[in-house]
């Protein structure tokens, strides 16, 4: 599957939601993407939770790291979840960076507003994946999520 395009992409492709990835001119010899599209179910969210602790071992997170993007991957789901359009389906795309791993969740909504950025939902995905941001684009919402790789020499 392609990598998506308009302003999901061009965040995926910078490296992440708060530029946190490779920038211009640097060389990465890590550099995996993919994407998973599942129906907009509650019982298909555990198979993007496992995607991203796989995403998330392959670029040398530790556990409790791994556990938080879990966590961060099934609240952005819950948020996007809560307003799907019938019959949606949720994609998930993962780039997995030199140094970081972003994640683009995003699900077609009945109302296209960003999050309540006071939300239980939001704060925990502030606190668990390092960078997040909202995007709405015509009746999609995406929730974007740029978790930093830390290194032992950091």
């Amino acid at each position: 599957m392609q990598s998506p395009s308009g302003p999901v992409g061009d965040v995926l492709a910078s490296g992440g939601a708060s530029g946190v990835g490779v920038g211009a001119g640097e060389t990465s010899s890590f550099e995996d993407e993919i994407t998973i599209r599942v129906p907009a179910r509650s019982i298909y969210v555990a198979v993007l939770r496992t995607a991203i602790a796989g995403v998330a071992a392959r670029c040398d997170f530790n556990v409790d790291e791994i556990e938080d993007l879990r966590i961060a991957v099934d609240e952005a789901c819950g948020l996007l979840l809560h307003d799907a359009a019938p019959g949606a389906m949720l994609s998930c795309h993962f780039a997995a960076r030199a140094d970081s791993l972003v994640a683009a969740v995003s699900s077609k909504v009945r109302t296209p507003r960003l999050p309540n950025p006071t939300s239980f939902g939001w704060l925990v995905l502030s606190s668990l994946a390092g960078a997040v941001r909202a995007e709405v684009d015509g009746d999609v919402l995406t929730i974007l999520l740029s978790r930093p790789r830390v290194t032992a020499a950091s």
